[in-house]
């Protein structure tokens, strides 16, 4: 299934740490892809969220380091993964899984400000079914950001249009859902082992981010291909959340 959906790099050109995957990195990789399927089996999950922080190299560190491939899988089989314990993404994840929009992990990485496109990405999960392509397997000999070293995806959403659906909460505690809109280009990305996709907004990249923040978003988002604001707007009214939209 592994060598289907997925390519095996050589050594990244971009990042020292982002090497070709060590067979004993990938054999572990699916053991633990195998065990994530039963668990979503015998507790009948509809969604998964994690999060991890230890002391170096314990045998929970080296669990959650071949969690990537996994949960890509599973998120490409609509059971959306979300990492960092971020749960509102992954509601936000199914949503778009449910209506068949893909739903991919991601958040703001950089700014292109040459192209005037801003890079959105993560190190995983990411939503095969979504890809330009046949998304890349890396041996990450740190992870960004995160404890350990493992497989992560490198991956792009495929050109054309998206949405990017967040959730979060209003100063009284009602959720608050928030999306927004714009075209996934083929310009360049960082080829560091993550996922990433250069999005260009109707606005600038400093006056987008200026109004996306004035909304108190968490930092990650759910990817979606398509323009599909009225139809998160539709959920949100049938869920009884609050609805903004920044386009």
């Amino acid at each position: 299934q592994v060598e289907d959906f997925f390519v095996i790099s050589e050594d990244s050109p971009a990042d020292p740490l982002a090497k070709k995957p060590r067979p004993e990195q990938l054999d572990w990789s699916c053991q633990v892809a195998v065990a994530q399927e039963k668990l979503i089996r015998e507790f009948d999950l509809d969604a998964l969220t994690y999060y991890y922080r230890g002391s170096d190299g314990n045998e929970y560190e080296r669990l959650q380091e071949a969690f990537i491939l996994g949960h890509s899988l599973l998120t490409g089989n609509g059971i959306p993964c979300s990492g960092e314990g971020d749960m509102k993404t992954a509601v936000a994840m199914k949503v778009c899984d449910t209506l068949d929009l893909g739903g991919s992990y991601s958040e703001i990485v950089a700014t292109d400000f040459v192209d005037q496109t801003i890079l959105m990405g993560h190190d995983g999960p990411f939503h095969i079914g979504i890809s330009d392509q046949k998304p890349i397997l890396r041996g990450m000999g740190l992870y960004h950001g995160k404890w350990g070293s493992g497989v992560s995806v490198e991956a792009k959403v495929r050109t054309g249009p998206i949405t990017n659906l967040g959730i979060t909460q209003t100063e009284d505690g009602k959720l608050l859902a928030i999306s927004n809109q714009g075209m996934a280009t083929d310009g360049e990305i960082l080829r560091i082992g993550n996922t990433m996709t250069p999005v260009k907004f109707d606005k600038k990249p400093t006056h987008f981010m200026n109004e996306w923040f004035a909304h108190g978003p968490t930092h990650h988002v759910a990817m979606s291909v398509g323009h599909n604001t009225s139809q998160f707007q539709k959920v949100a009214t049938l869920m009884g959340w609050d609805f903004a939209s920044v386009t």
